[in-house]
């Protein structure tokens, strides 16, 4: 996976770069020409840039817990995102 923006090789890609990174890996898998071995390789990353996601997204939600915990009382969460990612842990 290529540097972030800020062109420091130490930083983590930013979500919305892992979330960029997982839109080509979709494109890539959906092209016939991929291949199968390439695609189940690219699968394999988008598991863990996904997980990686999770992770970030998770870490946010404590944050906002504790900054606001009102707040983070209303924040819906998509019944998608949650059958994603609460059925794996």
């Amino acid at each position: 996976m290529a540097a972030s923006h800020t062109g420091k090789p130490n930083d983590k890609p930013s979500i919305e770069e892992l979330i960029t990174r997982l839109e080509e890996i979709t494109r890539n898998i959906e092209n016939p020409d991929t291949g199968l071995e390439n695609s189940i390789g690219l699968y394999e990353e988008g598991l863990t840039i996904a997980e990686a996601c999770k992770k970030r997204l998770q870490e946010a939600r404590k944050k906002i817990e504790v900054i606001n915990p009102e707040l983070a009382k209303t924040m819906p969460e998509t019944p998608r995102i949650k059958d994603l990612f609460d059925s794996e842990s």
